[in-house]
Protein backbone atom coordinates (compact mmCIF):
# COMPACT_ATOMS: atom_id res chain seq x y z
CA UNK A 1 0.00 0.00 0.00
CA UNK A 2 2.57 2.45 -1.10
CA UNK A 3 0.69 5.19 -2.87
CA UNK A 4 -2.84 6.33 -2.20
CA UNK A 5 -4.69 3.99 0.16
CA UNK A 6 -5.72 6.70 2.58
CA UNK A 7 -8.77 4.89 3.94
CA UNK A 8 -6.77 1.80 4.86
CA UNK A 9 -4.21 3.89 6.72
CA UNK A 10 -6.95 5.80 8.52
CA UNK A 11 -8.49 2.52 9.67
CA UNK A 12 -5.10 1.21 10.78
CA UNK A 13 -4.43 4.37 12.82
CA UNK A 14 -7.36 3.72 15.13
CA UNK A 15 -8.94 6.32 17.42
CA UNK A 16 -5.97 8.56 18.27
CA UNK A 17 -6.18 11.83 16.27
CA UNK A 18 -2.42 12.36 16.26
CA UNK A 19 -1.82 8.81 15.05
CA UNK A 20 -4.45 9.44 12.37
CA UNK A 21 -2.67 12.60 11.27
CA UNK A 22 0.65 10.77 11.13
CA UNK A 23 -0.98 8.07 9.04
CA UNK A 24 -1.93 10.69 6.47
CA UNK A 25 1.44 12.42 6.58
CA UNK A 26 3.09 9.14 5.57
CA UNK A 27 2.16 9.78 1.93
CA UNK A 28 2.96 13.49 1.94
CA UNK A 29 6.23 13.77 3.87
CA UNK A 30 9.60 12.54 2.71
CA UNK A 31 12.27 11.45 5.11
CA UNK A 32 12.10 10.86 8.84
CA UNK A 33 9.27 12.42 10.87
CA UNK A 34 10.20 15.88 12.13
CA UNK A 35 11.57 15.80 15.68
CA UNK A 36 9.31 18.67 16.83
CA UNK A 37 6.11 16.85 15.89
CA UNK A 38 4.08 15.27 18.71
CA UNK A 39 5.31 11.77 19.48
CA UNK A 40 2.07 10.13 18.37
CA UNK A 41 2.19 11.94 15.00
CA UNK A 42 5.71 10.60 14.48
CA UNK A 43 4.47 7.15 15.47
CA UNK A 44 1.67 7.44 12.90
CA UNK A 45 4.17 8.11 10.11
CA UNK A 46 6.27 5.14 11.21
CA UNK A 47 3.21 2.90 11.41
CA UNK A 48 2.21 3.96 7.90
CA UNK A 49 5.61 3.08 6.52
CA UNK A 50 5.84 -0.23 8.38
CA UNK A 51 2.50 -1.33 6.97
CA UNK A 52 3.59 -0.25 3.48
CA UNK A 53 6.69 -2.45 3.73
CA UNK A 54 4.65 -5.34 5.09
CA UNK A 55 2.14 -5.00 2.27
CA UNK A 56 4.72 -4.77 -0.50
CA UNK A 57 6.40 -7.98 0.69
CA UNK A 58 3.19 -9.99 1.17
CA UNK A 59 2.75 -12.97 -1.19
CA UNK A 60 -0.92 -12.17 -1.80
CA UNK A 61 0.06 -8.74 -3.07
CA UNK A 62 2.76 -10.18 -5.31
CA UNK A 63 0.19 -12.54 -6.79
CA UNK A 64 -2.35 -9.75 -7.28
CA UNK A 65 0.17 -7.53 -9.03
CA UNK A 66 1.03 -10.37 -11.40
CA UNK A 67 -2.59 -10.45 -12.59
CA UNK A 68 -2.03 -7.23 -14.53
CA UNK A 69 -0.46 -7.41 -17.96
CA UNK A 70 2.16 -4.88 -19.07
CA UNK A 71 2.13 -1.90 -19.20
CA UNK A 72 -0.31 -1.81 -16.24
CA UNK A 73 1.80 -4.23 -14.22
CA UNK A 74 4.37 -1.49 -13.70
CA UNK A 75 1.66 0.55 -11.94
CA UNK A 76 -0.14 -2.33 -10.27
CA UNK A 77 0.94 -1.25 -6.78
CA UNK A 78 -0.86 2.06 -7.24
CA UNK A 79 -3.90 0.33 -8.73
CA UNK A 80 -4.12 -2.09 -5.80
CA UNK A 81 -3.76 0.72 -3.27
CA UNK A 82 -6.73 2.54 -4.73
CA UNK A 83 -8.77 -0.61 -5.36
CA UNK A 84 -8.35 -1.87 -1.80
CA UNK A 85 -9.72 1.45 -0.53
CA UNK A 86 -12.66 0.82 -2.85
CA UNK A 87 -13.30 -2.56 -1.24
CA UNK A 88 -13.00 -1.07 2.25
CA UNK A 89 -15.48 1.71 1.50
CA UNK A 90 -17.88 -0.60 -0.32
CA UNK A 91 -17.95 -3.16 2.51
CA UNK A 92 -17.09 -0.85 5.40
CA UNK A 93 -19.40 -2.42 7.98
CA UNK A 94 -17.50 -5.70 7.63
CA UNK A 95 -14.26 -4.02 8.74
CA UNK A 96 -15.11 -1.37 11.33
CA UNK A 97 -17.72 -0.47 13.92
CA UNK A 98 -17.23 3.28 13.51
CA UNK A 99 -19.50 4.64 10.75
CA UNK A 100 -17.56 5.71 7.68
CA UNK A 101 -19.00 9.22 7.72
CA UNK A 102 -17.78 9.65 11.30
CA UNK A 103 -14.26 8.62 10.33
CA UNK A 104 -14.42 11.07 7.43
CA UNK A 105 -15.47 13.85 9.79
CA UNK A 106 -12.59 13.02 12.15
CA UNK A 107 -10.14 13.06 9.27
CA UNK A 108 -11.43 16.38 7.95
CA UNK A 109 -11.28 17.94 11.41
CA UNK A 110 -7.72 16.82 12.16
CA UNK A 111 -6.47 18.05 8.78
CA UNK A 112 -8.19 21.41 9.20
CA UNK A 113 -6.90 21.87 12.75
CA UNK A 114 -3.30 21.39 11.63
CA UNK A 115 -3.29 23.06 8.22
CA UNK A 116 -0.95 25.87 9.37
CA UNK A 117 2.01 23.49 9.44
CA UNK A 118 1.05 20.62 7.13
CA UNK A 119 2.83 20.19 3.77
CA UNK A 120 1.08 22.08 0.95
CA UNK A 121 0.35 18.82 -0.88
CA UNK A 122 -1.53 17.49 2.11
CA UNK A 123 -3.51 20.71 2.47
CA UNK A 124 -4.49 20.46 -1.19
CA UNK A 125 -5.56 16.87 -0.60
CA UNK A 126 -7.64 18.01 2.40
CA UNK A 127 -9.57 20.38 0.12
CA UNK A 128 -10.11 17.58 -2.39
CA UNK A 129 -11.11 15.21 0.43
CA UNK A 130 -13.96 17.49 1.43
CA UNK A 131 -15.02 18.46 -2.09
CA UNK A 132 -15.11 14.84 -3.33
CA UNK A 133 -17.02 13.47 -0.35
CA UNK A 134 -14.33 11.04 0.72
CA UNK A 135 -14.10 8.46 2.16
CA UNK A 136 -17.59 7.36 1.05
CA UNK A 137 -16.82 8.26 -2.55
CA UNK A 138 -14.29 5.46 -2.78
CA UNK A 139 -17.19 2.98 -2.84
CA UNK A 140 -18.07 4.10 -6.38
CA UNK A 141 -16.30 2.62 -9.40
CA UNK A 142 -16.41 5.93 -11.25
CA UNK A 143 -14.65 7.65 -8.35
CA UNK A 144 -11.91 5.01 -8.36
CA UNK A 145 -11.32 5.58 -12.08
CA UNK A 146 -11.13 9.35 -11.47
CA UNK A 147 -8.62 8.82 -8.66
CA UNK A 148 -6.44 6.64 -10.87
CA UNK A 149 -6.59 9.19 -13.69
CA UNK A 150 -5.66 11.96 -11.27
CA UNK A 151 -2.66 10.03 -9.99
CA UNK A 152 -1.63 9.36 -13.57
CA UNK A 153 -1.71 13.08 -14.34
CA UNK A 154 0.55 13.83 -11.39
CA UNK A 155 3.20 11.31 -12.39
CA UNK A 156 6.00 12.69 -14.53
CA UNK A 157 6.22 9.62 -16.74
CA UNK A 158 3.55 8.89 -19.35
CA UNK A 159 1.39 6.11 -17.95
CA UNK A 160 -1.83 4.14 -18.59
CA UNK A 161 -3.56 4.74 -15.24
CA UNK A 162 -6.43 6.72 -16.78
CA UNK A 163 -7.28 3.62 -18.84
CA UNK A 164 -6.84 1.08 -16.04
CA UNK A 165 -10.52 0.69 -15.18
CA UNK A 166 -11.59 -2.06 -17.60
CA UNK A 167 -8.72 -4.39 -16.71
CA UNK A 168 -9.15 -3.66 -13.02
CA UNK A 169 -12.84 -4.54 -13.03
CA UNK A 170 -12.25 -7.62 -15.17
CA UNK A 171 -9.92 -8.94 -12.45
CA UNK A 172 -12.23 -8.09 -9.58
CA UNK A 173 -13.01 -11.63 -8.45
CA UNK A 174 -9.34 -12.57 -8.15
CA UNK A 175 -8.49 -9.26 -6.49
CA UNK A 176 -11.31 -9.59 -3.98
CA UNK A 177 -9.93 -13.01 -3.06
CA UNK A 178 -6.44 -11.62 -2.58
CA UNK A 179 -7.79 -8.82 -0.40
CA UNK A 180 -9.85 -11.20 1.72
CA UNK A 181 -6.77 -13.33 2.40
CA UNK A 182 -4.40 -10.42 2.94
CA UNK A 183 -6.30 -7.75 4.83
CA UNK A 184 -6.94 -9.58 8.12
CA UNK A 185 -3.24 -10.38 8.30
CA UNK A 186 -2.39 -6.74 7.67
CA UNK A 187 -4.74 -5.58 10.42
CA UNK A 188 -3.27 -8.03 12.92
CA UNK A 189 0.26 -6.92 12.03
CA UNK A 190 -0.71 -3.24 12.25
CA UNK A 191 -2.37 -3.70 15.65
CA UNK A 192 0.82 -5.18 17.07
CA UNK A 193 2.99 -2.46 15.57
CA UNK A 194 0.62 0.31 16.68
CA UNK A 195 0.67 -0.91 20.26
CA UNK A 196 4.46 -1.14 20.27
CA UNK A 197 4.91 2.32 18.76
CA UNK A 198 2.50 3.91 21.23
CA UNK A 199 4.24 2.28 24.16
CA UNK A 200 7.45 3.95 23.00
CA UNK A 201 5.92 7.45 22.84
Amino acid sequence: MTAMNHLAHALIAGDDPELLLGGMLGDFWRGAPAAHWPAAVQAGVRLHRKTDVYTDSHPQIAGARALFAPPLRRYSGIILDVYFDHLLARDWQQHASEPLDRLSARMSAVLDANRDWLPPRLNRFAEYFDAAGLFAGYAQRAAIERVLAGIGQRLTRTNPLAQAGPELWSRERELEGAFAAFFPELMAYAARERAELLRAT
